[in-house]
């Protein structure tokens, strides 16, 4: 049975507080934020309205073609635009994903940064952070952290896209019952 954990006023709060203390922590000129697509792209959108100066720069990382199951993800996976139009070099960025899980995808993202430039910093929000981690990989700037178990899923949904703002727990026979048949 899913359970939402949290709706689009806690989300817009944690965004909030988290913009007020990336800017402590860059310095209020200091950075540049970089949301992983899709839903970490929209968040990082969303970040983008707390900050005190609206001109910190905000890009949106494509990591697929990063992910070291890209073979295995399906015959026809989604390849969308990486879309970073400043320089990265000796830029402290600011990395914008929705959920942490494994760390894998934390990985690609941090492969393609690199491959765009060479930053003198790089830190990660993540509005949730479920556990279960792969790699050694940690968020330094943290929404939520919600212990799950591994046959649990988070999934967060935004209006952009899904036409909520909540973050829902089931589990994944839940995703399986939920999702339409693809053959």
């Amino acid at each position: 049975m899913p359970k939402k954990i949290m709706n689009g006023t806690g989300m817009d709060r944690i965004l909030r507080d988290t913009a007020a203390e990336a800017e402590k922590h860059f310095g209020k000129k200091g950075f540049c934020v970089i949301g992983i697509k899709r839903r970490g792209a929209v968040l990082a959108d969303r970040m983008r309205n707390f900050f005190t100066d609206p001109e910190i720069p905000v890009g949106y990382l494509d990591i697929n073609l990063y992910r070291d199951d890209f073979s295995k993800i399906g015959s026809h996976p989604v390849v969308s635009q990486t879309n970073i139009f400043f320089n990265i070099d000796g830029k402290q960025i600011l990395l914008v994903d929705d959920v942490l899980f494994t760390g894998r995808t934390i990985r690609a993202a941090l492969d393609a940064i690199t491959d765009l430039g060479r930053p003198s910093k790089v830190r990660l929000f993540v509005l949730i952070d479920r556990g279960h981690r792969e790699l050694p990989i940690q968020a330094d700037f943290t929404g939520q952290i919600i212990r799950t178990k591994v046959s649990e899923m988070v999934e967060v949904k935004v209006k952009e896209i899904d036409k909520a703002d909540e973050v829902i727990l089931l589990e994944k026979n839940d995703m399986a019952r939920k999702r339409p048949d693809r053959t």
